[in-house]
């Protein structure tokens, strides 16, 4: 009998979305929350916080197998090596981490807690994979919302995107977990570039409402360089999801 697979963020969008295919290939599944939840849909809940510390060790505990998609604005790293400290002492087999496209690269607070993230699993000595990926629709889609409700649209000068389903990422984070440790692997992104006016002349369609006026804005020191400059984009040999923001809002808008 195998050991179930713990996952971190399994309540969220992308573990919404893998959990259930971890169940479909057969595997038992343990999910760590924050609030107490009773088992439901044959899902094994267990409390515990990445940030306090608090619950990890018993979580960890009889796993082989853990994928680490719990994430925030703030302390992704700190919580990470508290992962890696509890599964270095349960003897895991496999961490698996999603991260982002450009964490190596762009210099923003945000992305060095997923780069310290990315070197806490790599340097713990535990058999590793880490998956970086582009944002999801579902963030651009809050990010459009905000931005459309404004008089005008905010238009940062170079600033690219290539949001990807969080399905396929979500399908491949499911292959990797049942896979064996593979290191650092091709990032996945979507399958367009846009800029913020791109992305939001579709939503703005399919809401009924007028195109907004635009006002062009550059974004200031390192990090505007590296955004002008497409370091937030996926390099030579990435894999290219296939679903578009256009299907995705399509689906969620209808």
């Amino acid at each position: 009998m195998t050991s179930p697979i713990l996952v971190t963020g399994g309540t969220g969008t992308l573990g919404g979305h893998v959990v259930p295919l971890l169940q479909a290939a057969g595997r038992e599944v343990r999910v760590l929350s924050r609030s107490a939840r009773s088992a439901a849909d044959g899902i094994e809940y267990v409390t515990g916080d990445l940030l306090k510390g608090e619950g990890i060790r018993a979580a960890v505990s009889g796993t082989d197998t853990v994928l680490h998609l719990a994430g925030g604005q703030k302390g992704d790293d700190e919580a990470t090596r508290t992962l890696v400290r509890a599964a270095q002492a349960s003897g895991v087999r496999h961490l698996i981490y999603i991260s982002v496209i450009g964490a190596d690269r762009v210099p923003l607070a945000w992305m060095r807690t997923k780069l310290d993230s990315e070197r806490a699993v790599a340097d713990s000595g535990i058999p590793w994979t880490t998956l970086r990926a582009a944002q999801f629709h579902d963030l651009a889609l809050t990010m459009v919302e905000k931005m459309t409700r404004l008089p005008v649209l905010p238009a940062p000068g170079g600033l690219r995107l290539q949001p990807v389903d969080s399905r396929e990422v979500a399908a491949r984070l499911a292959e990797l977990t049942l896979g064996d440790p593979a290191g650092l692997i091709p990032d996945l992104a979507g399958p367009r570039l846009y800029d913020i006016p791109a992305l939001a002349l579709p939503y703005l369609e399919l809401r009924g409402r007028r195109p907004r006026p635009k006002l062009r804005v550059r974004i200031p020191g390192k990090a505007g360089r590296a955004y002008r400059a497409g370091e937030n984009l996926t390099p030579a040999g990435a894999e290219v999801g296939k679903r578009t923001w256009e299907e995705f809002l399509a689906e969620r808008l209808r």
